[in-house]
């Protein structure tokens, strides 16, 4: 019996010690997935920022090299002499700004009434809210062209602006994370007598506030980035936005300086970086929270 015993009691230390150094190397191999996650995903922004700062003799030399020989700022003074780049700038900070804007209190409005309002059609309007998501952008680009255009608001930025005023996928995301909240809420408003508007001004909002942050990134992201809407809207170079501008730097046969529109990509991308490391911890929290109950 000794000498069956003895393998046993050897062999029990080691179990616990195996799982301990299996899991070191799962979180070993997940640390190594994410680092090389993490480059794939930076790789095109530190060939942006890298590009920008190269000569033109560099950026056309064979083979292509990633840092540069030579540093220089000919790029940067560059877009602003080939381009109105201030003005591109304005024109961007004020359509991607303005949307945003009208794009809160709509769709905020809409969510409230399909979330904390109980009315006949309310499952339907739902419905045909959501069925919108499917229908494609540009199968209604070139009605929603003849609207403008017949308004007279062409080269304008109420043509920029009004028409995405609202969106299905921010009134669809905001009533997820109103149902969420207790209507207790709600019924002690309505018992010290508040209004609807009242409720939702005082009480709703103040506790949406992740959500709306969350939401306005996204808008605000998608329409500075959004290159055919302005190109549609926009004949003028001094209406343009910063994606519409960068197309005016190819040349007659399609030469392309990569050095100008990598420095004018570069300062685009600075605001939106700015304004994520500003409410980063918002949008995680409302990421994590929003549609749960």
């Amino acid at each position: 019996m000794t000498t069956t015993a003895a393998p046993a009691a050897i062999r029990r230390p080691t179990a616990p010690r195996r799982r301990r150094l299996g899991r070191r190397a799962e979180r070993w191999l997940l640390f190594a997935a994410a680092l090389v996650i993490t480059a794939v995903v930076l790789l095109p922004v530190v060939v942006i920022v890298l590009t920008a700062f190269k000569p033109a003799a560099e950026i056309n030399a064979y083979p292509p090299t990633l840092l540069p020989g030579t540093w220089t700022l000919d790029n940067f003074a560059k877009i602003f002499s080939d381009l109105p780049f201030g003005r591109l700038f304005l024109n961007s900070l004020v359509f991607a700004g303005g949307v945003t804007v009208l794009a809160l209190v709509f769709d905020s409005l809409a969510a409230y009434a399909l979330a904390r309002i109980d009315f006949r059609g309310n499952r339907v309007v739902l419905i045909v809210i959501v069925a919108s998501l499917m229908i494609p952008f540009q199968a209604t680009l070139i009605p929603v062209y003849q609207l403008v255009a017949q308004l007279g608001w062409v080269n304008t930025f109420a043509g920029l602006i009004i028409p995405r005023a609202a969106d299905a996928f921010g009134v669809f995301f905001l009533r997820q994370f109103f149902i969420s909240l207790p209507r207790d809420l709600d019924n002690a408003a309505r018992i010290d007598g508040a209004g609807e508007f009242r409720i939702f001004r005082s009480i709703v909002l103040p506790n949406a506030v992740p959500a709306l942050l969350t939401l306005a990134i996204f808008t605000f992201v998608n329409n500075w980035n959004d290159l055919l809407w302005p190109l549609v809207f926009t004949t003028s170079p001094e209406m343009g936005t910063i994606t519409s501008g960068l197309t005016l730097l190819t040349g007659p046969s399609g030469i392309i300086p990569y050095g100008t529109m990598m420095a004018g990509s570069l300062i685009a991308v600075l605001p939106l970086a700015v304004m994520f490391l500003i409410i980063q911890r918002r949008f995680i929290e409302s990421v994590a929270t929003t549609g749960l109950k």
